[in-house]
């Protein structure tokens, strides 16, 4: 489902992360404040997708991490492929 391209302005990574160490994974990238996208796979497969836009923050992702903590509980190896933007924080309407 994310058949969407990259906009010029992105680009993505991907980190390996065992079951246990999602939701921190996870919650350390959105801090860094640049993450647009986030993806969660297991055997090549997408098992969760959200975006983030500026200013989403606290209860408003309060949902995807509770669904976070559901899935890092039956996941022992996972990726996280991460959309970052490159430039400024602005958000594209």
């Amino acid at each position: 489902m994310t058949t969407e391209e990259t906009p010029p302005a992105s680009f993505r990574e991907e980190f390996a992360v065992r079951g246990g160490h999602l939701l921190d994974t996870v919650r350390s990238l959105v801090e860094a404040g640049n993450v647009r996208r986030v993806i969660v796979k297991h055997d090549g497969m997408i098992v969760v997708e959200f975006p983030l836009t500026a200013g989403v923050v606290g209860t408003l992702l309060a949902p995807q991490v509770a669904a976070l903590g559901a899935i890092a509980a039956l996941l022992t190896e996972c990726t996280i492929e991460v959309v970052r933007t490159t430039g400024s924080n602005s958000a594209a309407a």
